[in-house]
């Protein structure tokens, strides 16, 4: 038996969605970005079966001044080589060996920044997310993390470099505007490698939403 099934009031979808079209992606400031992706909603077409739901968390992370972006210092290797193209592709690659994490590049071409998906309201196919991440439970561990959202969604490394204007992943803005007050900047997660960018305030959160990752 499915646990609570029921999304948060806030969360319910109005009649006003549009596809994000990809100058949204293509501005020059990833953080903006970043935060501006709070409250925009995140579905995949996987199989024909539709997934998706509410972005609660996102990363930031710019080419220029930041150790811990891939693309720093103009790396270019097999796996990086999407990011310098323009904005609005994924970015999709493995950590451990198991967990896909689902990024977005943004920025001109060339200009190799991105942002990380790191939390997931689930609102569509969610017997489907239980289904695919092994579990009956409706709670954090099915999406409150950048590995475990894209399980649920269906989201793995064959999708690197899927445009996001197509109808595999998209984004769409339900027109849901969150406040200032509503935001929370922290630095990001597991990038001690990185020095003192390691504390930049660049991961962005919903106050009070259950569905972000656990805060470290």
């Amino acid at each position: 038996m499915i646990t609570n099934p029921t999304p948060s009031p806030q969360a319910e979808p109005t009649k006003l969605s549009t596809k994000l079209p990809l100058d949204f992606y293509r501005r020059p400031d990833p953080v903006q970005i970043a935060r501006d992706l709070l409250g925009k909603h995140l579905y995949t077409n996987i199989d024909g079966v539709l997934t998706g739901g509410r972005i609660v968390e996102t990363e930031a992370y710019a080419h220029i001044n930041d150790q811990a972006c891939h693309s720093h210092l103009g790396r270019y290797t097999a796996r990086t080589k999407v990011m310098y193209e323009a904005g609005g592709v994924a970015y999709v690659y493995l950590v451990y060996g198991r967990y896909a994490l689902f990024n977005i590049i943004t920025n001109e071409a060339g200009k190799a920044d991105a942002v990380l998906i790191r939390g997931l309201e689930p609102l569509e196919g969610i017997p489907e997310m239980l289904l695919r991440r092994g579990t009956i439970k409706f709670q954090r561990n099915l999406t409150g993390g950048p590995g475990l959202l894209t399980q649920a969604l269906g989201i793995s490394t064959q999708h690197y470099g899927t445009d996001l204007t197509g109808d595999t992943i998209w984004l769409e803005d339900r027109q849901e505007i969150i406040s200032e007050d509503l935001i929370v900047a922290s630095a990001r997660v597991g990038i001690d490698y990185a020095g003192l960018d390691a504390a930049l305030p660049w991961r962005f959160r919903i106050k009070g939403s259950k569905w972000t990752s656990p805060a470290r």
